[in-house]
């Protein structure tokens, strides 16, 4: 992905919402400071208009401009879409990360899957410790909804309570291959 790949699927109207946009913008700068090393002007760079993006774009999502909303439904589901496509809630995203805990390996790798597919902003992969950190603020409010319903299905509810983690609702750690998930700086649950 490049600024040119997502320039030509504006042209052609490729994408659906605003976010759709944002994640692939998201994930170029992501890339760039993956694939440089830190402190290197490429990395420096991507991290300057990575921040300068996010700031820009929570104002105009902000202002109304998130794209996705009201008028964008699609046909005789439009409450529901406008539900489910309305940006999350952080006590949403607490008890999302809260039931990732309490989901299965397999469970947690169908979420994983489902969010490299549709929202691969979302996840950040370090191949040298295997593992796979989910950032819940990157994940588009429709994909979000489409999880957490998953999540809450397999966890009971995903109510309050159990699990552990930092609390703090924005990122989650899930190792790719391994029989542990950590969440939060240094807080590790391990599967039997």
């Amino acid at each position: 992905m490049d600024l040119g790949h997502i320039k030509r699927n504006l042209e052609k109207n490729k994408y659906s919402t605003v976010h759709e946009v944002a994640a692939d913008i998201k994930l170029v700068w992501k890339n760039c400071m993956t694939y440089n090393a830190d402190g290197s002007d490429f990395y420096k760079l991507a991290k300057k208009l990575s921040n300068s993006f996010e700031a820009k774009f929570a104002k105009i999502a902000k202002d109304g401009g998130g794209g996705g909303g009201d008028d964008t439904t699609n046909g005789g589901t439009s409450t529901s879409t406008a539900a489910n496509s309305s940006e999350p809630t952080l006590e949403e995203k607490r008890t999302f990360v809260k039931g990732l805990y309490k989901v299965s390996k397999e469970e947690l790798g169908k979420v994983i899957t489902e969010l490299d597919t549709k929202c691969p902003a979302a996840l950040s992969k370090n191949n040298a410790e295997d593992e796979i950190e989910i950032n819940v603020d990157n994940i588009t409010p429709l994909v979000f909804h489409e999880v957490k319903g998953f999540v809450a299905s397999c966890s009971g509810g995903g109510g309050s309570g159990g699990g552990g983690g930092n609390g703090d609702g924005k990122k989650k750690k899930a190792p790719s291959s391994s029989s542990s998930t950590t969440g939060g700086p240094k807080a590790k649950k391990a599967r039997a």
